[in-house]
C-alpha cells in the first residue's frame, strides 16, 4: 500500500515523458496562423531607396523567409531555396533580420540570391511583429495577406514536399477560382 502512490506518480510521469518525446520540437504554433500578415513599410535590402509594403506584395500566395548573414543554420537551408527559385516553384520573399545591408549584400553575392524581393529589418520590428524568435523561419502568406503555415528552423527538401508544395498548390487553386 505504501508503494502505491509513488508507483502511480511514476506511471504518470512515464506516460507524460513518451508522449512528449513524440513531439517534434521544431513545432512551435504561432498564434498568428490564420491571421493577416502585419502591416509594414519598409526599404528593400537593394536597392534601398524602394520601399516594400504588405500591400505591394499581395495579391498571390508567397513565401518569406527570414534569414540573417550573421545565421550558421541559414547557410544549411540557402541551397534548398536557391533551388526552389531556380525551378521557379515559388515566389521566395526574403526578410533580412536584424543585419546591415553590407553583410546582407555579400553574403547573397557570394551564396546566391533566391529572393525576388528582400525586405531589409535592421532592427527585427517586422520579425517582432510576425513572432521570430531565431532564424531561419519560413512562412506561408495568402493572396489576401493571411499567414497560413510557419516553419520554424532550416528548410529542406523534405519538408517543402511534404508541407509548403501541397500547401501552395492548395493556395494557388483557391487563387484561381
Amino acid at each position: 500500500m505504501k508503494f502505491t502512490v509513488p508507483l502511480a506518480i511514476f506511471i504518470v510521469l512515464v506516460i507524460v515523458l513518451a508522449v512528449g518525446l513524440k513531439l517534434d520540437p521544431r513545432y512551435v504554433p504561432s498564434p498568428l496562423i490564420d491571421k493577416p500578415a502585419p502591416e509594414f513599410s519598409l526599404s528593400a535590402l537593394d536597392p534601398p531607396e524602394t520601399t516594400i509594403t504588405k500591400k505591394s506584395l499581395g495579391g498571390r500566395p508567397i513565401v518569406l523567409n527570414v534569414w540573417a548573414s550573421w545565421c550558421v543554420a541559414c547557410r544549411d537551408e540557402h541551397p534548398v531555396l536557391v533551388e526552389l527559385a531556380q525551378k521557379q516553384a515559388v515566389e521566395i520573399i526574403g526578410l533580412n533580420y536584424k543585419d546591415t545591408r553590407e553583410d546582407a549584400g555579400a553574403w547573397l553575392v557570394r551564396h546566391g540570391n533566391p529572393y525576388r524581393q528582400t525586405i531589409f529589418d535592421p532592427l527585427g520590428k517586422l520579425g517582432l511583429d510576425l513572432g521570430v524568435y531565431g532564424v531561419p523561419e519560413t512562412f506561408v502568406i495568402d493572396a489576401e495577406g493571411i499567414i497560413r503555415h510557419k516553419q520554424v528552423g532550416p528548410l529542406t527538401l523534405q519538408i517543402w514536399r511534404e508541407d509548403i508544395e501541397p500547401m501552395l498548390l492548395r493556395l494557388h487553386d483557391a487563387t484561381k477560382s
